[in-house]
Order: structure tokens, then sequence, then C-alpha cells
């Protein structure tokens, strides 16, 4: 699935013809995704001029005039491609040629700045919801998410506050969502080895007891930051269905540092470790046991 930086990848592939612009067409080409569209899911769209185009967590959120807003999630295998009767540009060095067959083009917006956004789910994991602004806090998609990893609020003090007490291991920490939004299993591990903080250490000795922030909270939230915006800028990591919406792969997995590198040396400078997998909380945690502790 997605993860946050792939998920902003695909907003900054979006904005560009989406922002601005009026939804002249929309089309539901089947009733559903993962969920029913609503009645008036068409109704609700065509006609409205896009005001903004914004991320929560692995969301994606366009605020229409009408003072609705478009949820939109990518599921295990949804992708965003961008049609442009002008568009000539050369295939970048990841690209990915994709299928013609159009069966699982599942949603079509034909917009006034000239593109046409095709949303393609094979799995149909995605799903689209219309709601109105001034009820996204009772949405229950959206509902108790944690703060953004990026957003200015989101720093050492507040994630030991968060993990203050929690006996859980600090990687089960960072994935719950409540804690904060929109990370992911590979990053997780990234960042974890980045800070050179064991995924089996317990979340709680981010915490002092007087609940001050501890010199591996810091060091945390600063890998955090640093691996989410290199990734970011490297168009995320396509491992499966990830794809750029010019079509395009992100090539964040050619630098990582631990993820799916299980029997590779560390890359950290005179550490000399192995890296090793292990199975945590059902998901594939890989890491360095010389240099993180």
């Amino acid at each position: 699935m997605p993860e946050l930086p792939e998920v902003e990848t695909v907003r900054r592939g979006l904005q560009p013809v989406m922002e601005g612009a009026k939804i002249l067409v929309a089309e539901a080409r089947r009733p559903d995704l993962r969920f029913p569209f609503q009645p008036d899911f068409v109704a609700r769209l065509q006609g409205q001029l896009v005001t903004g185009l914004g991320r929560r967590a692995k969301y994606l959120m366009a605020d229409l005039a009408s003072g609705d807003v478009l949820l939109m999630h990518l599921g295990m295998s949804g992708s965003f491609r961008v049609i442009k009767s002008d568009n000539d540009a050369a295939p970048g060095e990841f690209h990915y040629p994709r299928a013609k067959d159009s069966t699982h083009d599942h949603v079509l917006f034909r917009m006034s700045s000239g593109a046409d956004i095709v949303f393609n789910d094979p799995r149909r994991f995605g799903y689209m919801k219309v709601i109105a602004r001034n009820a996204l806090d009772e949405e229950p998609l959206l509902r108790g998410l944690g703060p953004e990893p990026l957003g200015n609020a989101f720093d050492a003090a507040m994630l030991a506050g968060s993990c203050a007490g929690k006996t859980t291991s600090l990687k089960a920490a960072l994935l719950d969502q409540r804690v904060v939004a929109g990370l992911g299993n590979i990053y997780v591990c990234e960042a974890l080895h980045r800070s050179h903080l064991s995924p089996r250490r317990i979340a709680a000795t981010l915490s002092t007891k007087k609940g001050e922030p501890t010199d591996h909270a810091k060091r945390l939230v600063g890998a955090i930051h640093t691996v989410l915006n290199d990734a970011i800028k490297a168009g995320g990591s396509s491992l499966r269905d990830h794809r750029q919406t010019s079509g395009e792969l992100g090539y964040f997995q050619h630098a990582f540092k631990v993820y799916d590198r299980e029997g590779e040396t560390c890359k950290t400078p005179c550490c000399g470790g192995t890296i090793k997998r292990f199975t945590q909380n059902g998901r594939s945690t890989f890491w360095c046991a010389k240099c993180q502790k």
C-alpha cells in the first residue's frame, strides 16, 4: 500500500491540473470501489471548482467551492494518471508504460485545465467519498488520526508525550496512526535505522519520568523528517503498484538502508553489521542489531 511519500508525490502530480480548475465531467464507471459510491457522488462533483488539493496522512483531499471535500485513498493498487492533449514529454528514466486496457479505469475527472484525470485500481481497495468540510472532524475515516509527521506541530516533545507509558515496541507505536499519521512499514524501518534505535525498544523510552523527550526521541523525529523528505524528492518507492501520475516510477527504493536488504552489510559507516529480518506484529522488520539499540 502506498505510504505518505507516495501519496504526497501523487498530490504534487495532480496539483497543477486539478487545483484552480473546474470538474467539467465526473464519471464513476462502476457502482463501487472498496465501498459503494454515494448516490449523489457525481452530482456533488460535476461543475465544481477545486480550490485546493491537500493531503491528510495517506488521504488526498480536494477542497471544492461548494464547501465539500473529495476524499480519495489509493488503496493497495490505485493510481492516477493525467492525460493531456499537449503532453509530449519524453518518458523519464524510471518510466513505466501503463497498460492500454482500460478495464480498471474506474473514475474519470475531465478538468477545465484541459486534462483528464483517470483513477485506475485493479484490486479496487481504493475509495472516494464526498464530505462536507464542516463534517470532517466527525468522519470515521479521519477521526482519531495523529499529527502529520511533516507538520510543524510534530516534534520530539509531541512524540514523547504520545509514547509516554506505552509498553508496546517502538515500531508498533510508530505504525499506530493515532500516534503519528501516515507512517507505514517501509519508512518506519528506515527511520529507526537512521536514528540507530531498535524496533524492539519499548516506546516509553522516548520519554523521561518527567515526561520530557529523551535524546532518542529527538534523533527519531529528525530521522523521520529526513527519510520522508528524501523519499518525496525521489518520487516515493515503487515496490509493487505505485506509479507517479506521469507513469514514472519512484526510485527511493534504491536508497534503502535496511528495508528489503536482508543478509546485506549495514550501510552505517564503521558498523559492519548484517541486516536481518524478523516478523513483528505481522509485518517484516528489517534492522541492524549491531548499530540499532
